[in-house]
């Protein structure tokens, strides 16, 4: 693993770790029809936005396992599990540090707490109902709000180009399948592709993964007030564009 891949995913562990103990309520033992299960009673923004977090650092952590044994077709369709999942924070997080509690992040925490079976606990005659609040929306709603310098249409439009080239991994298109075709005599590849050129692809796209969701774990100790994780955090972000010889400072 890339000295700074794991860096990143020490510092988001410690993080997180910290941000879960100082939640002033935690989720308690309850009772449903199908079991006992965990669950948050309060239900408000920040328990959300913690979740989401979990989600995306476990998400991306799985990517990293499916890429070191040469599952990068799978880590890939893991990768847009990631997206929506930072999205989701983006979102979530800037109702606290630069907006407010809009109608639509109330739909969406609406659709976010719904329980997937009602208290019947019988998947056949519960109805699922989840409103869920349109991938676009939120991206249009994250664009407003950072003001970015392009035309916030463009980057709503390449938000959904990228959203839709990973399509192609989840849904299994054919040129994306037939990438697990190869060797003499060829075959498909159905237990891991180490040691072709595809590796190096995907881990220099992972590298995004990983970079956009530590950034989420900064962004999510600002809306905590995590002062000294943003200072730590935004330190070795830096470090890492460094080594990785990039520059996204909004004067590059």
């Amino acid at each position: 693993m890339d000295d700074d891949i794991a860096k990143m995913l020490q510092l988001m562990e410690i993080s997180f770790r910290d941000f879960e103990a100082a939640m002033p309520s935690k989720p308690k033992l309850v009772r449903k029809p199908f079991g006992e299960v965990y669950r948050f009673e309060e239900q408000d923004i920040y328990q959300a936005i913690i979740q989401k977090l979990a989600h995306a650092q476990s998400t991306v952590r799985a990517a990293q396992v499916l890429l070191e044994h040469g599952y990068v077709q799978e880590q890939a369709a893991l990768q847009r599990v990631v997206d929506e999942s930072n999205e989701d924070i983006l979102f979530l997080v800037y109702a606290v540090t630069n907006d407010r509690i809009t109608d639509l992040h109330q739909k969406f925490l609406a659709a976010f707490w719904e329980e997937e079976f009602d208290d019947s606990g019988d998947p056949l005659t519960s109805e699922q109902k989840r409103p869920m609040v349109s991938r676009r929306k939120i991206r249009a709603y994250i664009a407003n709000v950072e003001g970015a310098p392009m035309d916030p249409s463009r980057g709503i439009e390449l938000a959904r180009t990228i959203h839709k080239a990973y399509s192609g991994f989840v849904h299994g298109a054919s040129h994306h399948i037939m990438d697990r075709y190869s060797g003499n005599p060829p075959k498909f590849y159905i237990k891991g592709m180490l040691g072709t050129p595809r590796i190096e692809e995907h881990q220099r796209d992972l590298w995004n993964y990983m970079y956009r969701t530590f950034i989420s774990h900064i962004l999510v100790a600002k809306a905590l007030g995590a002062t000294r994780h943003v200072e730590i955090m935004t330190k070795y972000l830096r470090r890492f564009e460094a080594n990785a010889d990039k520059d996204y400072s909004p004067s590059a």
